[in-house]
């Protein structure tokens, strides 16, 4: 009787429990439905989450522990169903989360930046993380952190942390193949090379882009001793709020031209606007010339003493306006061990800093054959990281890979530099020629700190793009005229002359003062009956366009020792030694190969007092005074340009 009531009982429950489930979920609808909303409901929500159901990719963020506890940023994304992938990396201080964020769209490529796209598309983990003390991550900033050594005893660097990095990802990314490639340009380039000192074993290739090498001999800080003055803006806008804004400087609106003139030296600028006790200004204004502070901050120097055991290919642009030595100086250390020529290359484009990450069209007034930088990366750049991370076939980089400006076409090359250096002397009258001038003279200009050579036509405003980023390529008309800038120039080439390396400069030079900047300029002026008139899209006319091929600072006081200047002895001649950029163009037939010289490039570099004064930072306004320039050709003081040319 129990039993048969048990069944029955049993039964009768089966088929009453979906009603009964059915009114619960009614309740507890009911119990969790909102409020009515009204005109007063508070219209402010926690989170909105922008990735649906719909999007075709999967995107995690996680806090990976360092090994002294810090935890840092970093945000994993790949398209749904990814197995087996490599891993792209890339290490910032500019925000990982608006690197992987940078349009609300259910698609993977709108989201990401361009230079990922296609590795997004191909099953790579594309991963981006905030260096430690930046943006979401914890830990403290410190720009450009050396390494562990002389200057760093915390045991804590960027390549540590990039060791730390890779070996979680590897045990914690199910979908990955547990191979790792590191790539990112400028401060990530930095960040890059770093992981390749000490390397994870994951660690199979790295792309480093317009890398940050050495801040005083060439990248963003200093050039050959002169100091750049957009340093300081960069130092405060990094160190405030995890360099998430708000630390631009309040000039107002104007020419920046008359705003740092005014200030006075870098010292008085950053007092002006209240930044002298910022650590990263401090370590400018302290530290004018190149000792430890910043020699043992070099990073090729740290690459020069270990192994070479990642594949690697450097990579910069042609018009670099901001680090446009570091990968050159990095390659020149790491070739010398890559017996078998197939471990480091060295890719050259037409482009501006970090431009390869962009479209490659066009620079300034220049027009390239296609989007050069997208070609680079799908030709060159993808199958050399699928053949480390994905076991692609070998894909026969070629050790250097540049792009000839001139005639628009690209060219490998089995070293670099390629060409023969060949001095283009500057001869009297103005002229300049591949013959050795016999007679001795001098070309003079007056040099006035109170009226320095602007380094772009005013009003200049340091904070536009469309100012900055092509300036190395803007026409030098706008500053031949000034009595202030001495022009020398070949008459029509009858044939084309084809440069590959860095340009040397080889200048004689006096002063009346005791301390100078001497700026040289290598130009290519084009004819002045160019059939092509300025279209309608902006572009000028390129008649009579006088074309930088490379422009480079040095600093007189340096001259002897960077680490100990010394003063100028007046109206002596002294001999100037020091490279421009790298190159791969060639003047062509009809043009002509001008040289200009000028003693400031202002605002981009602060002004020279020409007195000597012990720390330029401070010179006083009474230190900058007028002097007398002397360019000295042919005879024992013949200056050139030393063109690297090929046949």
């Amino acid at each position: 009787m129990i039993a048969h009531r048990s069944a029955a009982a049993t039964a009768l429950a089966g088929k009453l429990r979906p009603l009964l489930l059915a009114g619960a979920a009614m309740l507890m609808t009911a119990a969790q439905a909102p409020d009515r909303v009204t005109p007063m409901t508070p219209d402010v929500i926690d989170h909105y989450e922008q990735t649906l159901p719909s999007a075709d990719f999967v995107r995690r963020e996680v806090m990976i522990p360092m090994r002294d506890g810090t935890k840092l940023y970093t945000i994993i994304m790949m398209k749904k169903g990814v197995k087996n992938g490599p891993i792209l990396l890339s290490r910032s201080p500019y925000d990982a989360h608006g690197s992987a964020h940078r349009v609300a769209s259910q698609r993977i490529v709108d989201n990401l930046d361009v230079m990922d796209t296609e590795f997004a598309e191909d099953g790579y983990v594309i991963v981006h993380q905030d260096i430690r003390g930046m943006h979401r991550s914890e830990g403290q900033y410190i720009m450009n952190r050396p390494i562990v050594g002389p200057l760093n005893d915390t045991g804590i660097d960027e390549s540590t942390d990039a060791w730390d990095t890779i070996d979680w990802l590897v045990k914690n990314v199910p979908e990955s193949n547990g191979k790792v490639g590191i790539i990112g340009s400028s401060y990530l380039g930095f960040t890059t090379l770093m992981a390749e000192i000490n390397p994870h074993p994951a660690l199979k290739a790295a792309v480093p882009e317009s890398p940050m090498v050495d801040g005083w001999m060439g990248d963003d800080w200093f050039h050959n001793g002169a100091f750049r003055m957009s340093s300081l803006d960069y130092a405060v806008g990094q160190a405030f709020n995890k360099g998430d804004g708000g630390g631009e400087f309040a000039l107002g609106e104007g020419d920046h031209y008359s705003r740092y003139l005014e200030a006075g030296s870098a010292g008085d600028f950053a007092r002006k606007l209240g930044i002298e006790k910022v650590p990263g200004v401090r370590k400018f204004l302290e530290n004018p010339a190149y000792t430890d502070f910043w020699s043992l901050q070099a990073v090729d120097k740290w690459l020069a003493e270990r192994p070479l055991t990642v594949p690697t290919m450097l990579e910069l642009g042609q018009w670099d306006q901001e680090d446009s030595y570091g990968a050159p100086a990095v390659y020149r250390v790491l070739e010398p061990k890559d017996k078998n020529n197939d471990m480091v290359s060295l890719v050259i484009g037409p482009w501006r800093h970090s431009g390869a990450n962009h479209g490659g069209w066009s620079l300034g007034a220049l027009d390239f054959a296609g989007d050069t930088a997208k070609e680079w990366r799908v030709k060159w750049m993808k199958p050399f990281f699928d053949h480390y991370l994905k076991g692609a076939p070998a894909p026969r980089t070629p050790p250097v890979l540049t792009y000839a400006t001139g005639i628009n076409e690209w060219q490998t090359s089995p070293r670099w530099p390629m060409g023969t250096q060949t001095p283009l002397y500057l001869a009297a009258d103005g002229k300049a020629g591949f013959a050795k001038p016999a007679q001795a003279g001098h070309d003079d200009y007056v040099s006035d700190p109170a009226h320095p050579v602007p380094f772009l036509p005013r009003p200049i405003d340091m904070g536009d793009a469309t100012q900055w980023k092509p300036w190395l390529v803007h026409d030098q008309r706008f500053v031949s005229d000034r009595p202030d800038v001495a022009v020398w120039q070949t008459g029509p080439l009858d044939k084309p002359v084809h440069i590959m390396g860095a340009p040397q400069v080889d200048l004689f030079a006096a002063t009346s003062g005791t301390d100078s900047d001497w700026v040289v300029k290598l130009i290519d002026v084009y004819p002045n009956d160019v059939p092509e008139p300025a279209d309608q899209g902006g572009k000028p006319s390129m008649a009579g366009y006088e074309l930088p091929i490379g422009i480079e600072i040095f600093r007189g006081r340096y001259r002897e020792d960077f680490a100990k200047p010394v003063a100028i002895k007046p109206g002596k001649v002294e001999r100037y030694s020091w490279a421009l950029p790298n190159v791969n163009h060639v003047f062509l037939p009809g043009h002509r190969i001008m040289v200009q010289v000028q003693s400031s490039l202002f605002p981009l570099y602060d002004r020279n007092p020409q007195s000597f004064v012990d720390n330029i930072m401070f010179a006083k306004p009474g230190d900058y005074k007028k002097a007398t320039q002397s360019i000295w050709h042919g005879g024992a003081s013949a200056s050139s340009v030393m063109l690297p040319i090929v046949p």
